[in-house]
């Protein structure tokens, strides 16, 4: 399965003029926050390109508010990567830092750690900028859904340390978790220092356009990311999933995951068109709408710059050598251990 398997997306979404000026300072704050500790892995990590993420994710973000959301970016999925599939009982070590990752948001903004390694630290400082100027419900709901999403991943590595492996049915409903869509999504709001009204928020067509994009972009993720995962030995995949409970061959998993995403896609498609009716039936006026309109964006940017990085990274690279392909075979995803002092 190829990391450039495309998909037709019904829309297009700007990029941001910031790149450079956000990246330079980005990977210096990499370094000195310890997020990369040997010149393989700061160079596997500049192979990734999450600047390049950032910029299509939250095209309107300001210079300096790139350069916050890149660092979030960094430690988030460095982070995603510290369980090494050859040693288990690290399983204990990443769960303990996810609790610690959960409840920053929960403390007042800039209490130090009580976990203290360079992820903790990283997220505390970035915790303090991103919540900068928000309001208390916004605060809420991203501390809620990043809540889930790590109590997921922390799931999720149990499950690898015990070699359990998911049907078909409870990955779909498992990876609408582990793929950290909808903090991404709440993110959106702060690049761009909005709120999508709180009675919109919870309504049903809005929770069915983050749960659709949700699924779009954890299948896109599982196809574009296939090579890399399978290197890894991990079962977590849609692909394998399809591979390993019903028997297709690789070529067939790989064909339904696709048609898979495109349902999905769909779905989000006819949701979104049900938008202008959910604002009438909320009675918003014209600021609420407008609001509601640019966290419908924030999703479209989610799913198109998504898409257009992963097609690109060396992250998902099919083929790879030196320390990091090494590193993966062995089962694990990063070349720096990040959960120790």
């Amino acid at each position: 399965m190829p990391q450039d398997v495309r998909f037709d997306l019904p829309f297009t979404t700007p990029v941001s003029a910031h790149l450079e000026y956000a990246r330079e300072q980005h990977l210096r704050w990499v370094r000195d926050m310890g997020l990369v500790r040997s010149q393989a892995g700061f160079e596997e990590y500049q192979s990734w390109d999450l600047p390049q993420a950032a910029i299509r994710t939250y095209p309107h973000a300001s210079p300096d508010d790139m350069v916050v959301l890149m660092n979030w970016f960094s430690l988030a999925f460095l982070f995603d990567d510290q369980f090494d599939a050859a040693s288990p009982d690290r399983a204990d070590r990443v769960t303990e830092v996810a609790r610690e990752l959960i409840v920053t948001p929960l403390r007042p903004a800039g209490t130090r750690p009580r976990v203290i390694c360079p992820i903790t630290l990283a997220w505390a400082e970035v915790w303090e900028q991103l919540s900068d100027g928000m309001s208390l419900t916004w605060c809420t709901r991203f501390a809620a859904s990043w809540g889930r999403f790590l109590a997921a991943h922390a799931e999720e590595v149990d499950l690898a340390a015990r070699g359990t492996l998911l049907g078909v049915g409870p990955y779909t409903a498992f990876r609408r978790r582990t793929v950290g869509i909808h903090h991404s999504i709440d993110a959106g709001e702060r690049s761009r220092r909005f709120e999508v009204p709180a009675q919109a928020q919870a309504h049903p067509v809005m929770e069915g356009l983050r749960d659709a994009a949700a699924d779009t972009i954890g299948f896109m993720n599982d196809i574009h990311s296939f090579e890399r995962e399978k290197r890894r030995g991990d079962g977590h995949n849609l692909i394998a999933v399809l591979h390993r409970e019903r028997g297709y061959s690789w070529e067939k998993a790989a064909a339904e995951a696709f048609r898979m995403t495109v349902e999905s896609l769909d779905t989000y498609v006819r949701l979104e068109a049900r938008v202008p009716a959910m604002c009438g039936e909320l009675g918003l006026d014209a600021d609420g709408r407008d609001r509601v309109w640019m966290g419908v964006e924030a999703i479209r940017h989610w799913i198109s710059g998504n898409y257009e990085w992963a097609l690109t990274t060396g992250r998902y690279a099919a083929a790879k050598k030196g320390p990091a392909a090494a590193a993966e075979l062995a089962g694990r995803g990063c070349l720096d251990d990040l959960l120790t002092v």
